[in-house]
């Protein structure tokens, strides 16, 4: 056992091929979070079924017990470095070494949300190729994944915002218009709990960006939400 750690190593890594698996079994999860140990027989009770106490999911929603949570980000960062460096070792598209950078990025991001090398590492990836417009919508699926544990994390909203940019220029305006609609809910939810000034900040940025592609729908959501994202830190 690792000293200060509450778990074998092996433990751990058992653990983070079990958190991969539920992100790969349940795509819909919309809500992530972490949770005290104590909290899991609670949420038991109120679910009526018994889980692991290392990881809750039920309802689209996954609970991390904050007692594995330092050494499991720990073993999902050496997994993803592991996997990036030999993705960029390797000569000419590999899609399997990709869907390693992937799958390992994904878990470590939602762990901790401000780790650019995995941001960074998934754009990388993203533009590498013509990639279809559902491999953008699932990015955006994970940056709202991650801002629902870390609405205030600048790295995530950057990358989402890039999203929105690689989809502008690549995919027809009705697409980019539906996604727009979507994107309002999100600011507005998002504004009205916490009042981020990184949603004010999000909001003038794609504003600037894509008014000129979509400018009638996105000018007027971004001015409706700007009242649930006052310049708060």
């Amino acid at each position: 056992m690792r000293q200060g750690s509450s778990c074998s190593e092996q433990v751990c890594f058992d653990l983070l091929n079990q958190f991969e698996h539920i992100l790969e079994s349940d795509p819909l999860i919309d809500e992530v979070g972490f949770i005290h140990p104590s909290q899991f027989m609670v949420l038991d009770k109120e679910a009526g079924s018994s889980t692991s106490t290392s990881f809750w999911n039920q309802d689209h929603k996954l609970g991390i017990s904050t007692d594995i949570l330092i050494q499991l980000c720990k073993d999902a960062k050496h997994a993803f470095l592991s996997a990036f460096k030999e993705y960029k070792s390797h000569v000419g598209v590999c899609c399997s070494l990709a869907s390693k950078v992937m799958k390992h990025s994904q878990a470590l991001l939602l762990l901790s949300s401000d780790f650019g090398t995995a941001w960074n590492a998934r754009k990388l990836i993203l533009s590498k190729q013509d990639q279809p417009l559902e491999a953008f919508t699932e990015e955006l699926c994970l940056s709202r994944l991650v801002l629902s544990n870390c609405p205030k994390s600048e790295p995530t909203w950057s990358h989402r915002r890039w999203i929105l940019k690689m989809i502008s220029r690549s995919f027809s305006s009705p697409q980019l218009q539906e996604i727009i609609n979507k994107e309002s809910e999100l600011v507005e939810s998002i504004g009205e709990v916490y009042r981020s000034v990184l949603c004010f900040i999000y909001n003038e940025e794609i504003k600037d960006e894509l008014s000129c592609m979509v400018s009638p729908l996105l000018v007027g959501f971004l001015h409706d939400n700007r009242a649930g994202t006052t310049r708060v830190a």
